[in-house]
């Protein structure tokens, strides 16, 4: 990604956004959220290069500085909460596409989000199911978004889905985790024990 056109195609594929130019400046496309019309996305040329402007998560903040030299801090915005992305060509797709989504879902509060902190928050040797998780996302009834988001994980290393199982216990198909047994793998990994396909909820359900 390196042109303002695929930057703002992305961010405009989001639900309920919108793209505006508020500063009478071409230069500067940003794009909002309908309703709260909160920027996630702000796009302008400096220097010869396309750049992204991203609200960010402080724990991520450095991360994503540390890894990449085309990401600095927020120009013209709040250097604790924003990254500024140089469209340099060294920064691969996947990860300027994660970064903007994750400064969509930072401006909207989405149930996604919510489910990914939950996730993150089992501790290792433990498992909770799709509606536990959805409960602690925020509403009991969404446990099939909690599917849905977890098929779409960007960040398996640290969002760790395989310690998610069905209300019976049982693991997910084999499509999951990298193929099949790969969930059993990393549950047994943990310390928790798999029999035939299913883990014991009483003792180590959350």
């Amino acid at each position: 990604m390196q042109t303002r056109e695929e930057a703002l195609a992305y961010g405009l594929s989001f639900p309920n956004t919108y793209q505006e130019a508020p500063f009478h400046d071409p230069n500067w496309q940003l794009v909002r959220v309908k309703g709260s019309k909160k920027a996630f996305l702000w796009t302008y040329e400096r220097e010869g290069y396309i750049n992204l402007n991203v609200k960010v998560d402080p724990e991520w903040r450095d991360f994503w500085r540390n890894s990449f030299e085309a990401v600095i801090p927020g120009y013209h915005q709040s250097k604790e909460h924003w990254n500024t992305i140089i469209l340099d060509g060294s920064i691969p797709d996947k990860d300027i596409k994660r970064m903007i989504a994750e400064s969509y879902d930072l401006v909207t509060d989405s149930p996604t989000r919510r489910i990914y902190e939950a996730v993150r928050k089992i501790p290792k040797g433990h498992v909770a199911t799709y509606g536990r998780i959805a409960e602690l996302a925020g509403d009991k009834r969404m446990a099939r978004a909690v599917g849905n988001a977890l098929h779409k994980n960007p960040d398996p290393e640290h969002i760790p889905c395989f310690r998610v199982v069905n209300a019976k216990g049982e693991l997910s198909g084999e499509f999951a985790f990298g193929g099949a047994g790969a969930q059993e793998k990393l549950l047994k990994e943990d310390g928790i024990e798999v029999k035939d396909g299913r883990v014991d909820l009483k003792k180590y359900g959350i």
